[in-house]
């Protein structure tokens, strides 16, 4: 009990702590998952959210020092994004076919995450800056940060709001596709990826090859079509 008291210590003082506690939580998480049948409510990165999130909150550990250490993991987030060109350029010949409705579903899903969470915003009658932090949520995280920023959101509320939006998907999405009849693969994956971003593509990459790849196109597609379409359309409108 000694020696692990000394290694809590030490571990808390440095970076190594937020490094230690991501991996390790994320490891059990996963091992937890498997040993279930990868149920979507066991997803890992929401268990490793709430028990990391736990950890600061029980051990009083400020989020700076927490992330001196998690950001190692944090920076391979962006050779990770880039590693699901993999899947599509071996798809590359069926993408080129399907490009055009692939295109028009893009903005369709895109359009309708958007206008959702605004309508909703409005409908609960919220702060101007909060609605238009909603208005990207439907986008990895950075990019819904900059998005905000440009609108006139809150770029901090804007991140929280994708990450929500990303778990709410990955975890809740089977049951709703199922209850649905979406049949499986490539347009599970599309619709996962296009409202769920990164975590939904996670997730079906977890479940099928198809659905990764297109989960993946999905998420592709709404970086570079919300980053466009969004700031104009607040400007016009």
């Amino acid at each position: 009990m000694q020696s692990f008291v000394e290694l809590w210590v030490y571990l808390s003082a440095t970076p190594l702590f937020g490094l230690t506690a991501t991996l390790t939580v994320y490891v059990g998480a996963q091992g937890l998952a498997q040993r279930l049948g990868q149920p979507p409510w066991a997803n890992p990165v929401l268990v490793t959210v709430v028990v990391l999130a736990v950890l600061l909150w029980a051990t009083a550990t400020p989020y700076p020092t927490y992330f001196s250490g998690a950001q190692f993991i944090h920076f391979l987030l962006g050779p990770a994004v880039v590693a699901l060109a993999w899947p599509l350029w071996q798809r590359r010949a069926e993408l080129r076919r399907r490009a055009g409705p692939i295109v028009l579903a893009a903005l369709a899903g895109g359009g309708a995450a958007a206008a959702s969470a605004v309508a909703l915003g409005l409908a609960l009658d919220l702060p101007r800056d909060v609605v238009l932090s909603l208005a990207p949520k439907s986008v990895t995280a950075p990019v819904a940060m900059g998005i905000a920023e440009q609108i006139g959101g809150i770029p901090a509320l804007a991140a929280a709001f994708a990450v929500l939006t990303g778990m709410t998907g990955a975890v809740s999405a089977k049951y709703l596709f199922d209850a649905l009849r979406v049949p499986p693969g490539a347009v599970r994956g599309f619709a996962l990826g296009t409202a769920s971003h990164g975590l939904g593509a996670a997730r079906a990459l977890q479940v099928d090859p198809d659905a990764g790849a297109y989960a993946g196109l999905a998420l592709g597609l709404q970086v570079v079509l919300a980053a466009l379409l969004l700031p104009l359309a607040f400007r016009l409108f």
